[in-house]
């Protein structure tokens, strides 16, 4: 957690999922220049006179060190080849506001936790408070969600009374308000446990879940809200992220996000994009 502009926010995780090594582009780059020979990797020099087979491949993908990346990376400044190295990262507890962010780096491949499906919860809970158009129930269920970059209650409730607020209004505006929100076989459900709020949230979180219902409903949340991803870059790439992104230029959200990537990247990768010390 840390206090940004008066606001408590909290700190996304970063796991390495998964690497493809350094091999496969040192192999990329003694190709162009035909030097297997002068590698101080051996299952790079054997493929001087043979087609890897799957033993030599599980053996370039081991590789931790390659002099000829370090030569062409910082001395001849020849990154095209780390394009042939790729990592991919599990993120959690980022923001909405660090998509649009990301969305700038134009060389990457992303996977993100998506608002279409994963708003019925929040919109139960609405339907829900609107037993006795209770406020108060609807705010108190949607900070139990933790789904607030912000740490800060006061500010969250202010949030989530917006939301509702939004809902509301909505809900006076749209024709068959109800059929939207929730699934059809839940639609029953509305007039049986009408007197009963809390009720009345668990049958329709135990329901069938309305598809898309954030089609409707997106307009409610702001770049607070907390999101997952997965993202893949190349090594290239990556280069360009951490130089742009862990600058002291940086919107801080995306910031803490690439410094905590940069922590999650293996000394291999580092070697060849960061110059340390």
């Amino acid at each position: 957690m840390e206090e940004m502009y008066g606001i408590k926010y909290s700190k996304p995780e970063v796991v390495l999922m998964q690497d493809t090594g350094i091999g496969v582009a040192e192999a990329a780059a003694r190709t162009c220049y035909d030097s297997f020979e002068n590698s101080e990797n051996e299952a790079i020099k054997y493929i001087e006179n043979h087609m890897p087979d799957d033993s030599t491949c599980k053996k370039l993908n081991e590789i931790e060190s390659s002099n000829l990346l370090n030569d062409l990376a910082w001395t001849h400044f020849h990154h095209s080849i780390l394009e042939h190295a790729n990592l991919s990262f599990l993120v959690r507890g980022t923001s909405r506001g660090v998509l649009q962010e990301h969305a700038r780096h134009r060389i990457q491949a992303i996977s993100v936790r998506s608002t279409r499906y994963t708003m019925s919860s929040v919109i139960n809970a609405f339907v829900a408070s609107q037993t006795n158009s209770d406020r108060d129930f609807f705010i108190s269920k949607v900070l139990g969600f933790d789904m607030f970059v912000t740490c800060d209650e006061h500010y969250n409730r202010i949030e989530i009374g917006a939301m509702y607020d939004k809902l509301v209004y909505q809900s006076k505006t749209v024709k068959d308000f109800n059929a939207m929100a929730v699934a059809k076989s839940s639609l029953g459900l509305l007039e049986e446990y009408k007197d009963n709020a809390e009720v009345l949230f668990e049958v329709l979180e135990a329901g069938k879940k309305k598809r898309n219902v954030g089609d409707a409903f997106k307009h409610i949340i702001t770049d607070n809200v907390k999101v997952d991803m997965v993202v893949t870059f190349n090594l290239r790439s990556l280069k360009n992220y951490f130089t742009l992104r862990d600058s002291g230029a940086a919107y801080f959200q995306i910031r803490w996000l690439a410094q905590e990537m940069m922590r999650k990247t293996p000394s291999k990768y580092l070697d060849l994009i960061i110059r340390r010390g």
